[in-house]
């Protein structure tokens, strides 16, 4: 059975752990998801996933609860919207004093689409197949490392990538796959296999 947490301090918590739940059941496979807040509810997990929230408080939490470096020991790792700025390596218009995993190797552009009255949705194409997309006070991926791979792009921008290492696994989206398809989740339970 493959354990998957989903970073619960705020966000499409719920959202994410129900298209977690479908693309297990399309996929047929066995998965126990969880609920992460402390350090303890890291232990075990195949993969994990960072929703959408705000990407100073994700920092500020994680670091209260003294788990950002066993976040980092997590092999898969799905970040959508804040969680691809948790998972960036560089970003941009930071807020003092915050930090990133900096795991994946993709410069981010913090609410690069403007405040929350700018949030928009739009069908996009992606190498997953035809989705409709939601922004909401999303990041901008403005950098990717040569070992990274656009999955989708919105006017010449990619606004989805992925990155394998040896040991590893992460996926960025800065859009909110997990309001509209499971087709991300999917993906990315396949990856963490």
């Amino acid at each position: 059975m493959m354990k998957v947490g989903v970073l619960a301090f705020h966000g499409d918590v719920i959202e994410h752990i129900d298209a977690t739940e479908a693309a297990a059941k399309k996929l047929s496979l066995s998965c126990e998801i969880v609920q992460v807040r402390t350090k303890k509810d890291l232990e075990g997990l195949r993969a994990l996933i960072i929703p959408g929230g705000e990407s100073t408080n994700f920092y500020k939490l994680c670091l209260r609860e003294g788990m950002l470096e066993d976040m980092k020991n997590v092999k898969n790792i799905f970040g959508t919207c804040a969680g691809a700025i948790m998972l960036a390596k560089k970003i941009h218009n930071i807020e003092e004093g915050q930090k990133t995993l900096e795991l994946m190797d993709i410069e981010v552009d913090r609410n690069a689409y403007g405040r929350q009255a700018d949030s928009f949705e739009e069908d996009i194409s992606t190498k997953l197949g035809p989705i409709h997309a939601i922004f909401i006070r999303a990041p901008r991926i403005t950098g990717m490392g040569k070992d990274v791979i656009s999955l989708a792009e919105r006017k010449g921008e990619t606004i989805a990538a992925e990155q394998a290492t040896r040991s590893s696994y992460y996926l960025a989206a800065c859009f909110h796959p997990e309001l509209t398809t499971t087709k991300f989740h999917e993906y990315f339970l396949k990856k963490a296999l």
